[in-house]
């Protein structure tokens, strides 16, 4: 698309909105076409500004364009930080802020000749601090991994992944549900009250099993923004695979209570490696979207 008289300057770099071409100190480079140039222009336009990850969707990809869309945004940012020699650990253009968007924190101004444009000659320290700390207010929450501290895995191994966590928990789900009997005499076994703690194990199977197969099938079919859906459950979620952690107790009487616990102890942790394959395959480790 092109931006007739839409040129900018920001340290060695001159972009020429109209085509595309990127100078250096005054040298011609490689020209920045499709998504990388329309990301450099959405920001330049507003520098110093958050423009978020929604925004860049509108502009980049019609409505009725279907693509991966954050490993299609994770390719042009990754491009452009190349053009431009950037690092995402210490910006000198793009500063990301984390699930929110993307920043251009240089001083711009219009090349000679262009139209004018929005300067941003030196965005205040306090300005920038307090946009920072609502980004980490709104993360203060989180008790686990940052995103970015993850590694990354192909995309269709972390679906492969996180569905197969699903089937196994889709399956202690089904069998609790096809033997109650045994549920209400393991119950009665471990003397714990067991015609409330019944219902409470009927009433979230039934939950789990609707949930599981939501999750599984939307693995299966390569649900845009999975990551994002699945840390929205995860509050709830969380709560219902911790109580369903105590399920090997069920049937420690076949088991032993040494391998009750320890299948237990693996069982906790089961939350948290969802959440985290999902993460290392859309969008969490270095070369994702957030960074």
């Amino acid at each position: 698309m092109p931006h007739p008289d839409r040129s900018f300057r920001f340290g060695v770099f001159e972009l020429d909105g109209r085509t595309g071409e990127l100078r250096k100190n005054g040298k011609t480079g490689p020209r920045l076409v499709g998504q990388p140039l329309e990301l450099l222009l959405s920001m330049l336009e507003r520098p110093g500004e958050l423009v978020s990850r929604e925004e860049l969707r509108q502009r980049l990809w019609p409505a009725d364009t279907f693509v991966d869309y954050d490993h299609g945004l994770n390719a042009a940012v990754n491009k452009l930080r190349e053009a431009l020699n950037d690092a995402a650990d210490n910006p000198r253009f793009i500063q990301t802020v984390p699930r929110r968007g993307y920043r251009f924190i240089a001083p711009v101004e219009p090349a000679e000749g262009a139209a004018p444009v929005a300067v941003m000659a030196h965005r205040s320290a306090t300005a920038v601090a307090a946009s920072d700390a609502a980004a980490q207010a709104e993360e203060s929450y989180r008790l686990l991994s940052d995103p970015r501290e993850l590694p990354a895995i192909a995309h269709g191994y972390s679906r492969a992944l996180f569905a197969l966590l699903q089937a196994m928990y889709l399956s202690f789900y089904v069998l609790a549900m096809a033997d109650l009997g045994a549920v209400d005499a393991a119950l009665g076994r471990l003397r714990l009250g067991s015609s409330w703690l019944f219902v409470l194990v009927v009433v979230t199977a039934c939950i789990g099993v609707a949930v599981r197969l939501y999750l599984l099938s939307a693995a299966a079919f390569g649900l845009r923004d999975l990551a994002r859906r699945f840390q929205r459950l995860f509050p709830a979620l969380f709560l219902l695979d911790e109580l369903w952690s105590l399920a090997p107790f069920l049937i420690v009487q076949r088991i032993g209570w040494g391998l009750a616990l320890a299948a237990t102890a693996a069982l906790v942790f089961l939350p948290f490696s969802q959440r985290s394959v999902l993460l290392m395959g859309d969008g969490a480790a270095s070369d994702d979207p957030q960074r």
